[in-house]
């Protein structure tokens, strides 16, 4: 895995996190969703990078 790719990543979980906060402090949930969603789509990018390094 890249260097790139964890910091992409790291960096959408972030936002991901962000947002559900955000969402989570001001009782909306269409915002706590994104957020939920952001941080989901992370963490699968991650599981999938961790596959390929295994593979090597």
């Amino acid at each position: 895995m890249g260097l790139g790719d964890k910091i992409s990543n790291a960096a959408e979980e972030a936002k991901g996190k962000a947002k559900k906060a955000a969402g989570d402090a001001t009782d909306n949930p269409r915002l706590q969703a994104e957020g939920q969603a952001d941080k989901s789509s992370a963490n699968v990018k991650q599981a999938g990078e961790n596959v390929k390094d295994a593979l090597k």
